[in-house]
């Protein structure tokens, strides 16, 4: 008698498949490891690695941008000094008693008196000679557009 398993027939395309469904898994989309040869490993992301990339970069990025709007406010407030030494040695020029009609653009001098009182003049300290006839030189203005009067770089 013959083995009953050599005379079955044997379906070449119900083994194929049996054997694909022992390789793959029913919800490829779900496991760690590539499940093909030629796949691509997919990993659950991190969220909290991200979202501390990205803090980092917000910060470093906020942090340029407030250093740049120190800096320009920097600016801003030696500019704002410079006007208000401006205005407080018009002031002082202002008050003394002119003798001669000051022209915009041009360079005087500020000389304090024995008496305390200011003075401007047109002759440069080293154009008096040996002996200057105020207390003390205070400092060389030019006259701007706007009336005030800047006080020369290297002076009081």
């Amino acid at each position: 008698m013959k083995d009953d398993k050599s005379t079955q027939k044997i379906d070449i395309d119900r083994i194929d498949l049996e054997k694909e469904k022992e390789k793959a898994a029913d919800l490829p989309g779900l496991i760690e490891f590539a499940h093909t040869v030629g796949g691509a490993l997919i990993r659950p992301e991190d969220k909290g690695k991200i979202k501390g990339r990205a803090m980092a970069a917000m910060r470093e990025q906020t942090d340029r941008q407030l250093g740049q709007l120190y800096e320009q406010m920097q600016t801003l407030m030696h500019q704002a000094r410079d006007i208000k030494k401006r205005v407080e040695i018009s002031e002082r020029i202002y008050e003394t008693q002119l003798n001669f009609d000051p022209i915009i653009g041009k360079t005087y001098y500020l000389y304090e008196k024995e008496d305390g009182s200011d003075v401007l003049s047109m002759i440069a300290p080293g154009e008096w000679g040996d002996k200057l006839p105020f207390k003390q030189y205070l400092a060389s203005v030019t006259l701007l557009s706007d009336h005030t009067w800047e006080v020369n770089k290297g002076q009081k």
